[in-house]
């Protein structure tokens, strides 16, 4: 190997939120960093953890992960009683947080978790600015992921 280079498993990517593209219209997209204790980080590392049911919430002045849920290992130490859901503080620039802050209160958007992804060893969230889908919203997502789908069989068929 040269000097300088370092392996790597492929893909930085920890965990998707899938469902936040089908129930939400995500505007903006903001990379946080993320508070986490030791079992945590091991956990992430063994792909642990699952963003489907959380959600960013500020309070105080600071955005704090609500809901996401990290699996401890069972080999985590014995001295610590992990907490899996437990809220997470967020990580962002003072300007990135006011705008959020502005946004979420008077705009009517909200923060969901999108991804969470190792950038240089640390993890890292991106959140999602959103706002909700109505019921024909998401159904006309559907129809056209569905004709994307059916173009492609065309396609490759031909």
């Amino acid at each position: 190997m040269a000097k300088g280079k370092k392996k790597t498993d492929g893909s930085a990517t920890i965990a998707l939120n899938k469902k936040a593209g089908h129930d939400y219209h995500i505007e903006q997209r903001y990379e946080a960093g993320l508070v986490l204790e030791g079992w945590e980080v091991k956990s992430l590392r063994a792909g642990r953890v699952q963003l489907k049911e959380g959600y960013v919430k500020i309070m105080h002045a600071e955005a704090f992960l609500i809901g996401a849920h990290i699996s401890a290992l069972p080999t985590a130490s014995t001295h610590v009683n992990p907490d899996p859901t437990r809220s997470r503080k967020l990580l962002l620039q003072r300007t990135e947080l006011n705008r959020l802050i502005g946004l979420t209160e008077r705009a009517g958007y909200t923060l969901v978790p999108t991804a969470m992804y190792w950038k240089r060893g640390r993890a890292k969230l991106e959140i999602g600015l959103a706002k909700g889908k109505k019921l024909h919203d998401k159904r006309a997502s559907e129809k056209d992921k569905d004709w994307a789908r059916e173009k492609e069989r065309l396609f490759k068929q031909h």
